[in-house]
């Protein structure tokens, strides 16, 4: 997790802000979250290093190519297979949810048919996604990475990918067990999208 120290640019006055300064409520921060934040533990955070442009905060030029890529993949993939295979529902990249009285911006995220029948449309989803992935950075730490997967976990989330970009790792967790996935093994969902499967070299070169 970046710490809230991290600066963040002003680039329109060559000055800078700690994220400190976005000094919002969780339920402020819910009706309209700053792009690359989560609300935890009573502040406002930076998932990964951004940039103030004209007073709003703007890119994520802290993800690498390679993060950025796997990204993109894994929204492909679940997507693909998710039309491919008549199970609905949609999938989508860094869009918010709430968690234990947290605002959480997972990688990639995936909603059944019916809970997105249930909430109908939204800007922030009032509980965790049933599965959803987030890709590990070098700047986060082991602790808080597997506590915000039980904090997922625990609002409402089945099943949650931890991708792991040096190690080309794939975690799979649920409440009932952790499945881990190396290079030359193909990944699998466990409770959702079932039947969905990739080639763990594939997904992460």
């Amino acid at each position: 997790m970046i710490k809230l120290t991290w600066p963040v640019k002003l680039v329109s006055q060559m000055t800078t802000f700690s994220v400190e300064q976005l000094d919002l409520t969780l339920e402020e921060w819910m009706q309209n979250p700053p792009d690359g934040t989560e609300w935890a533990d009573g502040k406002v955070i930076v998932k990964h290093p951004v940039e103030f442009v004209n007073g709003e905060v703007v890119g994520k030029p802290g993800m690498t190519a390679k993060t950025r890529r796997i990204q993109s993949k894994l929204d492909y993939y679940w997507r693909s297979y998710m039309i491919s295979s008549a199970q609905g529902g949609e999938v989508y990249v860094e869009v918010t949810c709430q968690t234990l009285k947290k605002g959480r911006i997972p990688d990639v995220s995936y909603i059944t048919p019916e809970l997105l029948a249930q909430v109908g449309e939204f800007s922030v989803l009032p509980q965790s996604f049933p599965l959803l992935a987030e890709i590990v950075s070098p700047n986060d730490f082991a602790d808080d990475v597997f506590a915000k997967a039980q904090e997922y976990l625990e609002s409402g989330c089945l099943e949650v990918w931890l991708l792991f970009p040096k190690s080309s790792w794939v975690l799979v967790i649920t409440q009932g067990e952790t499945v881990l996935f190396k290079p030359g093994e193909v990944a699998k969902t466990q409770l959702v999208l079932p039947g969905f499967s990739v080639a763990v070299d594939e997904l992460m070169a």
